[in-house]
């Protein structure tokens, strides 16, 4: 069974950074693709970014609204998925979610979130 823990939140002041990370505990950590996702009070879930799997060059794709100021990356070694936010607007305010997914298996994972509040 693969659980995800998200860890990383916290409060930061506008222009500041973050980096957020999840824990990817269980099998097949190579096999899945990685996203991460975020929810503002009242807004859907929106994604944000993603790193594909090994098996697709672990290619990533960055969301328009954060595009020049997050990065995704992982480490293989560590088992995690990382999100590094730059230049942080109080519009990133949000509760950042991380997922991994196989859709040919079917299998579809959520970690519990981790709130960023960008604020002065």
């Amino acid at each position: 069974q693969v659980q995800l823990v998200e860890s990383g939140g916290g409060t930061v002041q506008p222009g500041g950074s973050l980096r957020l990370s999840c824990t990817f505990s269980g099998n097949s950590f190579r096999i899945y693709d990685l996203y991460w996702y975020r929810q503002a009070p009242g807004n859907k879930r929106e994604w944000v970014a993603s790193i594909a799997s090994e098996f697709k060059n672990a290619e990533t794709n960055i969301s328009d609204s954060v595009k020049g100021r997050f990065t995704i990356s992982k480490d293989l070694a560590k088992n995690t998925v990382n999100l590094q936010m730059s230049s942080l607007k109080p519009e990133d305010t949000a509760v950042y979610f991380c997922n991994a997914r196989h859709d040919a298996l079917r299998r579809y994972y959520w970690g519990q979130g981790t709130l960023v509040t960008v604020s002065s």
